[in-house]
């Protein structure tokens, strides 16, 4: 093993304070966000550090500490890989040990921003409202207790001790993919303060800031087998490395308290006004897709989106979702071409060096489906539109969420409506899709007071059900 990487990786904790508290301290943040800090305190400076903060179990921190926190961000390019050691975390944290020393790094004063990854479940909100889910069992917990649990209930209760302290509030800024990720967040937050105080939360209002971004980076899950591999490429062993593609994106609206943050614009980051066209089309075009072929191409057997698109059938109906359902009910972001977006899109799709299993992206589909497709679904019938193909997303993730695959072997199904979901599934597809449809936590009114999309979304229920996926892409393709 060479000693040079070794002591690289293996290095004492460093002294420099930390600006920044992350929760939810997952791979994508490793892969995208940290790295951007990283990079950007290299280049300009500043007293940046991150303390990660692991709100549920303690694996991320037990691997990670031994290492001094630093850890290996593996970019996976068709050309080959390429390691980072990334150093920028300064502690990590597990939040159920000890949440008290979550607050108080959190009400440090050289804390200037909280990022947060949590997932869009990790809000406690009802993802067609955006609203808080005040029946959230972490919310009325966070009601009573000032220990929280929830992610709002950290940045609510932090929020209240720097306000006792006389400090300035923590920018607020969410790396999860909700749309207008900003206003979402700052709304729940808000609400839950009013709910404890609302003179704290008039002062969050007054004094708090709550940019929106837009994220964009494919990072798979990390295997055994690549820890593997990196010894044998790098010359020591890690245990907790990042695996992501090439590609990066962080666009941001640059509005934050005291215009305190690391300089992030000078390392690839877009810093604009409004962040809401750009959201529009990662969600929609990315997301949106990637969910799509997650149900259906699980459905179909495939393990991986780049085996996923290699199946001619689904690049024909990929293709046709961008140019026929998403691509017609989006602006473009200024100076951004759509249908050269959608190209990169696939060619990143097809990268076979990423293994971004269908069964990850399948998780947490309740939370995810509003934003990611039934918007569109939405907009498009008020418009007069059909969507075939992505009426058929929806109909696979019901078949999907049922617990059983189309030969009746069991899937384990990720997601906090799970026993829900399966419990919905019928015989009768129009009776599964009557049970699904009035879950309003999920469809918005629009779509659950609409009998024309009942009627479509039942006859690609019983087409998938009856034909199977490969002849149902055909159909949603013509």
């Amino acid at each position: 093993m060479e000693a040079g990487l070794q002591d690289r990786l293996y290095r004492a904790p460093p002294t420099a304070p930390a600006g920044i508290v992350h929760l939810g301290l997952g791979a994508f943040f490793r892969a995208h966000g940290a790295i951007y800090v990283a990079e950007a305190m290299a280049k300009s400076g500043g007293d940046w550090g991150i303390v990660g903060v692991s709100l549920q179990s303690p694996g991320t921190r037990d691997r990670l500490k031994p290492q001094g926190w630093a850890y290996t961000a593996l970019e996976l390019a068709p050309e080959g890989e390429k390691p980072q050691v990334v150093t920028v975390l300064r502690d990590v944290l597990v939040a159920p040990e000890n949440p008290q020393a979550v607050l108080d790094v959190m009400a440090d004063p050289a804390v200037k921003i909280v990022t947060l990854t949590v997932t869009e479940k990790g809000y406690c909100h009802e993802p067609s409202t955006g609203r808080l889910n005040r029946a959230h069992p972490d919310i009325q917990h966070d009601l009573q207790s000032p220990q929280p649990r929830s992610a709002p209930g950290f940045l609510v209760r932090a929020l209240a001790m720097r306000r006792e302290r006389g400090l300035a509030p923590f920018t607020v800024l969410c790396c999860d993919n909700l749309p207008e990720n900003g206003r979402v967040v700052r709304g729940v937050v808000l609400e839950l303060a009013g709910l404890i105080d609302p003179a704290l939360a008039d002062w969050i209002a007054t004094h708090g800031a709550f940019p929106a971004t837009m994220v964009d980076r494919i990072v798979p899950a990390t295997t055994a087998a690549d820890l593997d591999r990196l010894e044998a490429m790098a010359g020591y062993r890690d245990e907790s490395p990042v695996m992501h593609e090439p590609f990066r994106q962080w666009v941001i609206e640059d509005d934050f308290v005291d215009a305190a943050r690391p300089d992030l614009g000078a390392v690839g980051a877009q810093l604009v006004g409004d962040v809401t066209p750009f959201e529009h089309m990662k969600l929609r075009m990315l997301n949106g897709t990637h969910s799509s072929l997650a149900y259906l191409g699980y459905l179909a057997g495939h393990e991986t989106i780049a085996d996923t698109v290699a199946d001619p059938a689904f690049a024909d109906f990929l293709r046709g979702l961008w140019r026929h359902e998403i691509i017609p009910a989006l602006t473009p972001p200024p100076g951004v071409d759509l249908g050269d977006y959608a190209d990169a899109l696939l060619a990143r799709y097809a990268n076979p060096a990423i293994r971004h299993r269908t069964w990850q992206i399948a998780m947490d589909g309740s939370q995810k489906l509003p934003q990611r497709i039934l918007g569109t679904i939405a907009e498009a019938r008020a418009a007069g539109g059909t969507v075939p193909g992505l009426t058929l997303a929806v109909a696979a993730w019901m078949r999907y969420v049922s617990g059983r695959d189309q030969s009746g072997r069991p899937i384990e199904v990720k997601d906090p409506m799970a026993a829900r979901l399966a419990a919905l599934w019928r015989d009768d597809p129009a009776e599964t899709v009557a049970g699904f449809l009035a879950l309003a936590e999920v469809f918005p009114p629009a779509l659950r007071d609409d009998p024309g999309f009942a009627a479509d979304l039942t006859a690609a229920l019983s087409g998938l059900i009856r034909d199977g996926v490969q002849a149902s892409l055909k159909r949603a393709s013509q």
